[in-house]
């Protein structure tokens, strides 16, 4: 695996977490869950991947999400976040905003339609994320900036639209092996040069619970390695006691269980980013990569619905895009001039299958919305789940 030679200073910050993650392998005995080990990569306070102060959006950083490649996917984006809001209540409440790209691209068109919410909350646990958030929302929406309030964490009772762009991908997952003897979780241990190394014992709990629920549902032959995401379905659940009326928009590459699941999958979906190359070791350089897993949408909306919640739709990102009018707002462009040909570019790349188009789910979920969402208003997969 050839990948770019971090600084010496990234070097030592890896190195940091490595020591604080082999502190914890200790204090449990020797092993911890991979999810446990996932959370500390990303999340760990001041050193994890999402908590320090590495770039790691757009062309400078480790990966480029959809709102960073161009404006026209907030401007499609806030037709269907407009019809909630007239449904509900006039809020958006965005967990995990990044850079603050589709903040300020969703406010803007908004504005453009004159469908402005009250309030534009935003979720973020990383303080670095934050201050880019503030710059970027104060350079390209400087007049919205006082519709904007941080928060650290989920409201109590909430009314009107949540938004989470690949969100769900980066919350700790478990990782499982179906074999001959039983289920078994892999977790995360230290070789004998001190390093990580994967380490399994028998599922139990919850974790056993849903692994044998999926085994038997998808057929698993023994051998098979996958992830289970217990705190991306708690996430979801949580909403059913949060959410008074509106909808979850969620925007993130998945599959339904069985595709999740597929027996030609045997290694489950685990995937790192680094410095725009991808790769499947966690263990690389803690702190310096992100670490994702696929999303399962039939579990996400089974603890939404055992939660009280609506299934609203689902579709794939091309179809959802397109349904809420992408290409009519790239028509007004002049065809032919560099802002055109760049933009049509990265529509392109949203709305292609062999590209982001089919990859990317969007997914609705919520209560209290009686009309059809113009973004599943044709090609809705929501059987497939």
């Amino acid at each position: 695996m050839s990948l770019p030679t971090p600084s010496p200073a990234a070097s030592a910050h890896s190195l940091t977490l490595v020591t604080a993650i082999a502190r914890e392998i200790g204090a449990g005995g020797g092993w911890i869950s991979f999810a446990r080990f996932m959370e500390m990569a990303l999340y760990q306070p001041g050193l994890g991947y999402y908590s320090a102060g590495a770039r790691k959006f757009g062309a400078a950083g480790d990966f480029v999400t959809a709102p960073e490649m161009t404006a026209y996917f907030g401007r499609a984006l806030a037709r269907q976040v407009a019809q909630v809001m007239a449904a509900s209540a006039p809020h958006v409440l965005e967990v995990g905003a990044g850079s603050g790209r589709l903040a300020a691209d969703l406010l803007l068109e908004l504005e453009r339609l004159d469908a402005l919410p009250e309030s534009y909350d935003i979720l973020d646990l990383s303080a670095d994320l934050r201050e880019r958030q503030q710059a970027t929302l104060a350079a390209a929406a400087p007049h919205l900036l006082a519709r904007v309030l941080w928060l650290d964490r989920l409201p109590e009772a909430f009314s009107g639209v949540v938004v989470a762009n690949e969100l769900l991908d980066a919350m700790p997952a478990h990782v499982v092996a179906w074999r001959e003897n039983g289920i078994f979780e892999r977790g995360v241990g230290l070789d004998d040069s001190g390093g990580f190394t994967w380490n399994e014992r028998p599922a139990s709990g919850a974790l056993l619970a849903a692994a044998e629920e999926i085994g038997g549902q998808c057929c698993l032959p023994p051998g098979y390695e996958s992830e289970i995401s217990l705190a991306a379905r708690a996430w979801a659940a949580e909403w059913g006691h949060r959410l008074q009326r509106g909808a979850l928009l969620l925007i993130d590459y998945g599959f339904p269980r069985r595709e999740f699941y597929h027996q030609q999958r045997g290694r489950g979906t685990l995937m790192c980013h680094y410095r725009h190359h991808s790769h499947p070791d966690p263990f690389y350089l803690p702190a310096l990569q992100d670490v994702t897993v696929h999303v399962d949408f039939t579990a996400i909306i089974a603890a939404a619905d055992a939660a009280g919640l609506d299934l609203l739709g689902y579709t794939s990102q091309g179809q959802f895009l397109l349904n809420c009018g992408i290409l009519d707002l790239l028509a007004v462009e002049s065809a032919g001039s560099t802002d055109y040909i760049r933009a049509a570019g990265a529509i392109n790349k949203l709305l292609m299958p062999h590209e982001m188009g089919e990859l990317f789910k969007v997914i609705a979920i919520g209560r209290g919305i009686d009309q059809p969402l113009c973004g599943f208003a044709s090609g809705d997969q929501s059987r497939r789940l």
